[in-house]
């Protein structure tokens, strides 16, 4: 898709339907962001068993998770999963952003953007998120003037996995 073109997408909650190409496209997008030393068997395993239908099932019927689509003409494009019960730190930083993925065909293209006014919209702001700190992602947090607000680093694949915590707020999306 030629990234100069006007883009044009609906943005919705997600349905039962849309829940096996969610699983795919988290695995994708997971395995495109995380995967940068190539596809080991514990990363395809980790996207294998955590990103499917069932998971993305569970997640509708979840009472603190919310999930919106961007999709085209039956083409999903990215998604945003928000858990309204997470903290930061403090209630004043807002609910969690727990996941924002965008097919790597249509970043930069104003979808993820898209997808987190439509959040802000229907549950207000602030919202926080963490992000790996190898992850490009950081550019597009930067870009849109999230702030900051701290750091979270855990254990993974024998590794410390460290990230940068950014709050957004109804100013960044504008």
């Amino acid at each position: 898709m030629n990234k100069n073109h006007q883009h044009t997408y609906e943005i919705r909650r997600a349905t039962a339907q849309d829940c096996a190409k969610l699983a795919e496209l988290a695995a994708d997008v997971w395995l495109d962001t995380y995967a940068t030393d190539g596809i080991k068997p514990e990363y395809t395993e980790y996207a294998n068993s955590t990103f499917t239908t069932a998971y993305f099932q569970s997640l509708l019927e979840h009472p603190t998770y919310r999930l919106l689509v961007s999709e085209q003409a039956d083409v999903l494009q990215g998604f945003v999963l928000i858990n309204l019960g997470a903290q930061y730190r403090t209630p004043d930083n807002g609910y969690e952003v727990d996941k924002l993925y965008v097919h790597k065909s249509y970043q930069g293209m104003g979808v993820g953007r898209a997808l987190l006014s439509q959040v802000a919209r229907l549950y207000g702001t602030p919202m926080w998120l963490y992000t790996w700190t190898e992850n490009a992602a950081n550019q597009f947090y930067s870009r849109l003037g999230a702030q900051q607000i701290g750091t979270l680093s855990f254990e993974a694949f024998g590794s410390t996995i460290n990230n940068n915590v950014y709050k957004i707020t109804s100013e960044n999306l504008q």
